[in-house]
């Protein structure tokens, strides 16, 4: 079908909704997010990877993000840190297994409720966690040195906007207060 020009031009006139272009371009914006984050998401899951590499050869990326809420957190609870991270409680105690073996967690009797346990990092945990950690934040600085400090506001707060928006879906939220930098 050849459309004609004429009517394409007049596809603006005030009779017909202005909605379409709109639309057209709230979606196109909405696709260019989608794969923006895509993208970043895939970057974030390679960098996870080879970060947990650098705690232990055999250590999976999950281990290694149950480790850095561990670190903000402090001492927390089993349930408490799967619902943190929003998995069941089956795969974080697989996770924390792995990570006692390796000696970089250690469970204690909650004091709260001697029933419970709570999951710190021990003193291994501890400076692993810690190198792993400089060695990212020189990463990020490496990467970001160059950009204008007002730009690397712009981009951390609308990052938390994005953060906050997905609040509403029930995803925990953000400890005031908490580094940003150990999320990855």
């Amino acid at each position: 079908m050849i459309v004609d020009p004429r009517i394409v031009a007049m596809s603006n006139s005030p009779d017909l909704p202005q909605q379409d272009a709109g639309k057209d371009a709230a979606d196109s914006a909405l696709q260019n997010v989608e794969h923006q984050i895509s993208l970043f998401w895939r970057r974030a899951r390679a960098i996870s990877n080879q970060l947990s590499r650098q705690v232990h050869p055999d250590m999976e990326p999950a281990a290694y993000g149950l480790l850095t809420v561990i670190r903000r957190e402090g001492p927390i609870r089993l349930t408490e840190l799967a619902m943190n991270i929003g998995v069941g409680k089956p795969s974080v105690s697989r996770q924390i297994a792995f990570l006692e073996s390796l000696g970089l967690v250690s469970k204690e009797a909650d004091p709260l409720d001697r029933r419970a346990q709570s999951i710190r990092l021990t003193p291994k945990g501890e400076e692993k966690m810690h190198q792993v950690q400089d060695a990212r934040r020189q990463v990020f600085q490496e990467r970001l040195r160059e950009w204008p400090v007002e730009d690397l506001q712009e981009l951390a707060r609308y990052m938390a906007k994005l953060n906050s928006t997905y609040e509403r879906d029930g995803f925990p939220r953000e400890a005031a207060g908490a580094s940003q930098a150990e999320d990855a």
